[in-house]
Order: C-alpha cells, then structure tokens, then sequence
C-alpha cells in the first residue's frame, strides 16, 4: 500500500525518522484531514457560524490532537 512506501521512506537514511515521530507525523496529518472535513455552518447571513457537537470530524480531530472539544469548536467560529 502507499502508506507502507511512506512509512518505509520515512525510515531510510538520510532521513531517518524514528517510529515514534513517524507515529506523531501520521497523527498530525489525518488531525489536518479531519479538520479539513468539518461541516461549519454559517449563521445569520454569514456573519456566525457553529460547527456541531456531533460532528465526527470535530471529535476526530481532538481525539487526535488531545485538544478539548468545547474549546475547539468555539475557536473555530470566534476570532476573539
């Protein structure tokens, strides 16, 4: 599979990444793709949003991260 081309690469010289931050890596990049999936929903004519509770992508997202999930979902539609 590609993944196992990947993981492999990763792990020959010069790069030489150890397993542990490979894991880290692959972590951080399938947080980046459940963010990138999230559904916001834009409120009063665009000018709020809220993303769900119930969005699997959201609680992905922070499982993986280890990001508390309230906090999350109000820094993804507050600026302030």
């Amino acid at each position: 599979s590609l993944f196992s081309v990947v993981k492999n690469q990763l792990s020959i010289v010069p790069v030489g990444v150890k397993e542990s931050h490979q894991t880290t890596i692959f972590r951080i990049i399938a947080a980046i793709l459940h963010l990138g999936n999230l559904e916001i929903q834009g409120e009063r004519d665009g000018e709020a949003c809220s993303v769900s509770s119930e969005d699997e992508h959201l609680n992905n997202f922070c499982g993986l991260l280890g990001v508390e999930h309230s906090q999350m979902q109000h820094w993804l539609c507050h600026r302030k």
